[in-house]
Formats: C-alpha cells, sequence, structure tokens
C-alpha cells in the first residue's frame, strides 16, 4: 500500500506553456526529468512504471512532470530542447527545492545534463538511465540508420491516433520487448492517451538532433549511469559514453533487453540496490553529519550497511588509500575513534536503513 497519494499541481513555463507536476512521498527531494510519454496519472497506476515510482518515493520526496505537448500538460506548444531544459527549471522552482538529486531516463538525460551543468549548486546526485548524449541523428550514424529514424519518425505520425494498435506496437516491442501481453497493452494505451500523432513525431524530430556531449566533462556532481545491455531503443555505447565523458562517473550495466525495466526481472533489484546506495536517503538531523561532503556521506552510507573499506573502495571506484584518507576526515568530523562508534551514530542518523 502506498503511504500518501500523489499531489497534482500546475505552473507556467517562460513562454506561458502550462506544465503539469506531481509530488509524492517525504525525505531528501528527487527531481525525474521528464522523458518521452509521461502521463502523471496513468503512470502513477500503471504496470511498467509504479515499481520505479513507489520506490523513488519511498524515503524521497519525488517530484516528476509532464513535458509540454504530453499528458496533463499544455499539448499545442513549440518543441526545442532547450524549452525542455527552462521547463525543468519552471518546475523545480514551483516545487520550492533548493538542493535535489536528479534522474534522467532515457532522453530526460540530456535534459537532466544540461540542467546539471547550468546549476551546479542544486543538483547533489544526478542519476542517468538508459541515457544518451547524442541523439539518432548526431550518432556518427550511416545512411540505413538515418533513413530507419525517418521510418520511425513517419510510423508515429501515421499510425499513432488509430483505434488499431498495430503501429503503436513496434514502440511497445522496442521499449519492452521482454514485456508481457498487459504490459504492451497499457503501453500501447499510453501512447493513444498522452499525445497526438503530430506531436509525436515532432518530439522524435527533435530528440533525434540533441547533442550534448561538450557537456559531459563540465558535470560536477557525484553522477551514476545504468544502462540496460541489450536495450533496443538506446544503444548500451551511448551509456558507456556517458560514464566515460563524465568526470569520476559510475557505471552499471544491467542485464536486461528491456529499456524501462520491469520488476519481475532481476536487473530491477540490482538497480534498486545502486540506486539506494548512491542517493542519501534522508538529510541527517544530527549537525555533525551536516558538515560531511556529498563523498563522506556516500562513505558513511555504505560504512552503516557494514562494508569493509575494500569493498567500498570497489564500490566507488576508488582506491583503498583514498577510502581511509575520507574516513580519518570523517571520523574527525563525527568526533569518534573507532568504526563502530561512526556505526552507531550514523544509524542513529539514518544511514544505512533498507
Amino acid at each position: 500500500m502506498r503511504a500518501a497519494p500523489q499531489q497534482i499541481r500546475f505552473c507556467q513555463s517562460h513562454d506561458g506553456v502550462r506544465l503539469a507536476y506531481a509530488t509524492a512521498g517525504r525525505g531528501t527531494p528527487i527531481v525525474k526529468a521528464a522523458n518521452w510519454l509521461n502521463h502523471l496519472e496513468f503512470d502513477w497506476n500503471s504496470p511498467v512504471w509504479r515499481h520505479l515510482l513507489d520506490e523513488l518515493s519511498r524515503e524521497h520526496l519525488l517530484i516528476r512532470y509532464d513535458e509540454r505537448g504530453c499528458g496533463l500538460s499544455d499539448w499545442n506548444v513549440p518543441f526545442s530542447f532547450e524549452a525542455w531544459v527552462r521547463d525543468l527549471e519552471t518546475v523545480v522552482d514551483s516545487a520550492g527545492v533548493e538542493r535535489f538529486a536528479l534522474l534522467g531516463i532515457s532522453q530526460g538525460a540530456p535534459i537532466a545534463i544540461a540542467y546539471a551543468v547550468r546549476h551546479p549548486e542544486r543538483v547533489s546526485h544526478l542519476v542517468l538511465h538508459g541515457g544518451y548524449a547524442r541523439g539518432r541523428y548526431r550518432r556518427g550514424v550511416d545512411e540505413r540508420a538515418i533513413e530507419e529514424a525517418d521510418l520511425t519518425i513517419r510510423l508515429a505520425e501515421v499510425g499513432w491516433g488509430q483505434e488499431n494498435a498495430a503501429f503503436r506496437q513496434f514502440f511497445a516491442t522496442e521499449f519492452l520487448p521482454q514485456g508481457t501481453a498487459e504490459q504492451h497493452r497499457w503501453f500501447n494505451d499510453l501512447a493513444r492517451i498522452t499525445t497526438s500523432p503530430a506531436n509525436a513525431a515532432q518530439f522524435l524530430r527533435v530528440f533525434y538532433d540533441i547533442d550534448v556531449t561538450s557537456l559531459l566533462p563540465q558535470v560536477g556532481c557525484p553522477t551514476l549511469v545504468l544502462h540496460p545491455t541489450r536495450d533496443l531503443c538506446v544503444p548500451f555505447d551511448e551509456g558507456r559514453l556517458l560514464a566515460s565523458s563524465i568526470p569520476g562517473a559510475r557505471f552499471v550495466p544491467l542485464e536486461s533487453g528491456n529499456h524501462l525495466l520491469l520488476d519481475s526481472e532481476p536487473a530491477w533489484q540490482r538497480w534498486c540496490a545502486e540506486v539506494r546506495a548512491f542517493l542519501p536517503a534522508r538529510m541527517p538531523t544530527d549537525p555533525a553529519f551536516a558538515s560531511l561532503t556529498v563523498r563522506e556521506r556516500e562513505l558513511i552510507e555504505l560504512i552503516a550497511r557494514g562494508r569493509d573499506n575494500a569493498q567500498i573502495a570497489a564500490h566507488l571506484d576508488l582506491s583503498e588509500k583514498t577510502v581511509r584518507n575520507h574516513i580519518t576526515s570523517i571520523f574527525a568530523k563525527l568526533q569518534v575513534e573507532s568504526r563502530a562508534q561512526a556505526i552507531v551514530l550514523a544509524v542513529k542518523a539514518g544511514f544505512g536503513e533498507d
């Protein structure tokens, strides 16, 4: 059973477009950048998104929104990458959060990256799943790949609004090749009710032309990149490009063929474990913990979970010497002399909880 229902509100973007956003849960905030085919109410109870929304709102204040042209937001609107980034700025300001973790899924990833570079003081952690820096037209692809991209756009224009779901089934199979019949039916319904055929095609045109590769070295916050190994929507190499170009990013390959992970597959449990370890569940009330750096918070979370130095080094891709140096700093700030004392204080402050 969910702890509390979501609350839907509206705000107005820089050019007058009305945007719908929702909040759910309590705790340190995490903002989800919008991705293609969002619908706040339909997603909330769906067999494809519900497990992810429940997971993120379990110990966090989850903030998400319908992008322009989609869901409960205004549909008859102009599209551009710049507009999407500014829409994210509008939602964050309207929700009243100052500092937060930012999640970008699929084409939400380049939007999240652009926001994190523009507002480094506001993004504490960046999580990217199935994301990319380069759209399909920007990947140095051959003529055949461009033709396939053009055909996908044409499929959206021709078949999106038809009662017969045959055209939309192409997208359901691409996003969820291992999905059940129920999940495919839901995805087809989502496509039909979330946006118009013209908007669906225009989304794809702009998505395919995105390129934020120049921004990747400028990301300064801790970053976690997760990517399904057999993703049909976004090539696995695009996830590798993100992780190898963002300084210090951690890369987690997920054994799955689904672009959006399903709660029935082992990769979903891996995703949850990685994201839980990466994100702070709540801001500690003890002022001693408030003095810890972001990296030190990551370490104390793992210490509270019983990890030894070697395990922490492997998890964070650090040397054991670096881990020891961080722990020395943590002990000094917490005014403790042993690991056991640090664990006791950390658990009381809310670290290490499942």
